[in-house]
């Protein structure tokens, strides 16, 4: 049986309830699930963004517009050159 452990900021999204929140794994990219004892509902407790920074998406489209190519400037700014 799991040990439920209050954990501050854990909070069940669907029913809102505080207690009886207990870890239930790992998504693919390694943050913490929970489900909700209550409700049975799944969910991630501090999702992790994909995005890149906005200023950082502006410069590489600004300079793939003045001429340089996408795998270029996706090297300079250690992305890949379909992501931005």
């Amino acid at each position: 049986m799991r040990i439920s452990k209050e954990v501050e900021g854990r909070k069940c999204p669907k029913c809102n309830r505080v207690t009886g929140q207990v870890n239930s794994g790992y998504n693919r990219f390694g943050t913490q699930r929970c489900i909700c004892k209550s409700c049975k509902y799944k969910y991630t407790h501090n999702p992790k963004t994909l995005a890149y920074p906005e200023e950082v998406r502006k410069l590489a489209i600004k300079e793939y517009y003045s001429g340089v190519s996408a795998r270029v400037v996706g090297k300079i700014h250690g992305m890949h050159h379909s992501m931005y």
